[in-house]
């Protein structure tokens, strides 16, 4: 490896653990607003579910009643910097759940609000969905997920704390 190549190498080992620090609280942000915002009505996010018309009545409301729970123990999680690869594992999972929800009710013509921050549902009369925008922020939310994939050792995290290990040596 010649200079500049030890040089880019030992940059980007040096900022990664911030940049990483910064995809963690971005997404644990966004799963905490997602939860947040329905966990107050699990009814609505029941039949937000239930709008996609992929699954019975029954439950959809118990998928809905159960997502933000789950929206939100990701998120804390992210907050804190714990079990963060299998924590972005999940969240990708979740994310690829929901793309394929969006791209479905899409495909289908169906005319409703993803429910993604708060109640959806069918929309009114004359209202057009975005699903193109929706697919397009959820694959951007999939990226971030992604890079704790490859990269799940971030600074300030639970994880370093209870390894012990730094950072910077870290070639995950």
């Amino acid at each position: 490896m010649n200079g500049a190549s030890r040089r880019a190498t030992s940059r980007w080992a040096r900022w990664r653990p911030w940049l990483g620090l910064a995809v963690r609280l971005g997404l644990a942000a966004v799963w905490l607003y997602a939860g947040a915002t329905k966990v107050g009505d699990l009814a609505a996010s029941g039949r937000s579910v239930h709008a996609y018309q992929v699954m019975p009545y029954d439950v959809a409301m118990v998928v809905g009643a159960a997502l933000p729970f789950v929206e939100l123990a990701l998120g804390v999680l992210l907050l804190l910097g714990l079990a963060t690869r299998l924590t972005a594992g999940v969240s990708a999972a979740l994310l690829l759940v929901f793309i394929a929800g969006i791209a479905s009710a899409w495909s289908r013509g169906l005319a409703i609000d993803c429910g993604c921050f708060g109640t959806g549902g069918e929309l009114p009369a004359g209202q057009r969905p975005s699903y193109l925008p929706e697919i397009l922020r959820d694959l951007g939310f999939l990226a971030l997920a992604g890079f704790l994939l490859i990269w799940p050792r971030t600074a300030v995290s639970v994880d370093g704390a209870l390894t012990g290990e730094p950072v910077e040596d870290d070639d995950e």
